[in-house]
């Protein structure tokens, strides 16, 4: 197999477990071993340096042990300096990079975020953040033909770096909030899905003061068998807000799998989640930082919009993918446009800040430090948002491409699409648009986005309308222009 065949955008993603019928394991520890080992020499030749110190670590994965002991080896096989940080989060071992006593060249976290169990995979970070798609096809192409002639060794150390981590956002909290204990008489629950998360209450809420009793699903456990850790996932956003109901808490904190991403649930069970997440975030960012671009996904609603804009800030969709998200607006600063923050509806969330890390417990702890100010005040995070418009009906709907060049075949949908939309009383075409065709659809109220999906033979199509069965006429007239597509399938 060619280890091309693992490349997903900026990860490395495939299965490394039986277990799913008709899925043949092709992450092995072996394998492993290789693409680390390929890292550590793609990380030499970048840095120039000969020795090199890279972070470890690994989600709850029942993989996970023997998928970073391949890991390890790889680079203690050539010279370099591990440092096993065990079970940790994605944003952690980017964070190893710039602690003062690990200094890392470099970091891996072996983590296949949501996907399902008997999935694994590596993200690789250096010093100036998390790799490319470019980076990891350059890292694949030297581990197909690497080997270890185990001649010159490096050094294994094992190191508790999430103690160290969750230490940095307490002083971080303790410092905002100018108290020891800012949140001493509140009750905040934590879902960790069963994933790298639970750290988080033990090691950041609990020091500050908090009662985290009735916190569910903090032990990590590979079979994630409560719910998925996914804050895009129903049954655990249920669930994090039936934690809330049931314990009387004041706020409520879902990860996903390995920490990158993020959801909140206010004291009354309202989930503050999508678009009213990048809301909240927005709102933070903009107190300090007044008339800056929020660079969000394409699907974001037309309400956020409007929201963004009444705080004096800037609204800038862009592509699915939160590489993309976050390239976007490191572009636009670097071309002098300020822009302080970058989010996707899915709940990855980046600061410029904080390195533009895509880094959910960072969302959390900005979050933390506005409600403790709040408190103060008397007032809730859902004042903040009261403003936002939520859209009356929204919906999505995916269509599979039964077609070899799916790309080619995706993108001929969009160009005969943009035609369509021309014959439709009260449809608009959205300019500019930075991912698949978006309209106004003035009739309706709403609007719609058909999209190719980045990786998979997917088109989907997102809606949303104002008004009471506005979704199901759009979806009617999608419908009527998608069926003369034999190669699409519902």
């Amino acid at each position: 197999m060619s280890l091309a065949k693992l490349q997903n955008g900026s990860d490395v993603r495939g299965v490394a477990l039986e277990g799913i019928v008709g899925e043949e394991v092709n992450l092995t520890p072996e394998i492993a071993k290789k693409i680390s080992g390929a890292f550590y020499i793609w990380l030499k030749k970048k840095t120039g340096k000969n020795k090199l110190k890279v972070a470890v670590g690994m989600d709850s994965r029942l993989s996970g042990p023997a998928i970073l002991k391949g890991v390890t080896e790889g680079i203690y096989l050539l010279g370099g300096k591990v440092y096993d940080c065990k079970m940790a989060s994605t944003p952690a071992m980017f964070m190893a990079t710039k602690d003062d006593v690990v200094d890392g060249d470099g970091g891996i976290m072996i983590t296949a975020s949501h996907l399902p169990f008997n999935r694994n995979g590596l993200k690789f970070f250096t010093k100036e953040g998390g790799a490319d798609k470019k980076d990891i096809t350059e890292i694949l192409e030297l581990a197909e033909n690497l080997t270890f002639d185990d001649k010159e060794t490096g050094e294994i150390v094992e190191f508790d770096f999430i103690s160290r981590y969750a230490q940095g956002l307490v002083d971080l909290i303790r410092e905002k909030t100018g108290m020891q204990k800012p949140f001493q008489g509140n009750k905040i629950v934590l879902d960790a899905g069963n994933g790298a998360g639970g750290f988080f209450a033990e090691k950041v809420l609990q020091p500050l003061g908090a009662d985290t009793q009735g916190s569910v699903f903090l032990e990590p456990d590979g079979n994630f068998p409560n719910h998925e850790p996914n804050p895009e996932n129903q049954k655990a956003m249920d669930a994090i807000q039936n934690a809330v109901i049931t314990s009387g808490a004041d706020l409520g904190i879902i990860f996903d799998t390995d920490v990158d991403r993020a959801a909140v649930v206010d004291g009354s069970g309202r989930s503050i989640n999508r678009n009213a997440l990048v809301a909240l975030m927005s709102a933070i960012v903009l107190e300090d930082d007044p008339g800056t671009t929020i660079v969000t996904d394409s699907i974001t609603s037309k309400g956020l919009t409007d929201f963004i804009e009444s705080l004096g800030g800037k609204h800038h969709r862009f592509q699915r993918g939160y590489k993309n998200v976050i390239n976007e607006s490191i572009r636009l600063n670097n071309e002098g446009t300020d822009s302080h923050l970058a989010m996707e509806t899915s709940g990855h969330c980046a600061f410029k800040e904080n390195y533009f890390l895509d880094d959910g417990a960072y969302l959390v702890t900005k979050v933390l430090i506005k409600f403790a100010k709040l408190k103060e005040q008397g007032k809730t995070l859902v004042d903040l948002i009261s403003d936002l418009k939520e859209p009356l009906e929204d919906l999505e709907f995916r269509l599979k491409i039964k077609e070899e060049d799916f790309k080619a075949y995706g993108n001929s949908v969009l160009d005969e699409f943009r035609s369509y939309v021309e014959t439709v009383e009260g449809w608009t075409l959205v300019e500019p648009n930075y991912e698949g065709v978006r309209v106004n659809c003035s009739k309706e109220e709403g609007w719609v986005l058909i999209r190719l999906s980045l990786h998979d033979p997917v088109m989907a199509v997102n809606v949303e309308s104002d008004i009471e069965g506005g979704c199901n006429v759009i979806k009617a007239k999608m419908e009527e222009f998608l069926k003369r597509f034999s190669k699409l399938t519902m």
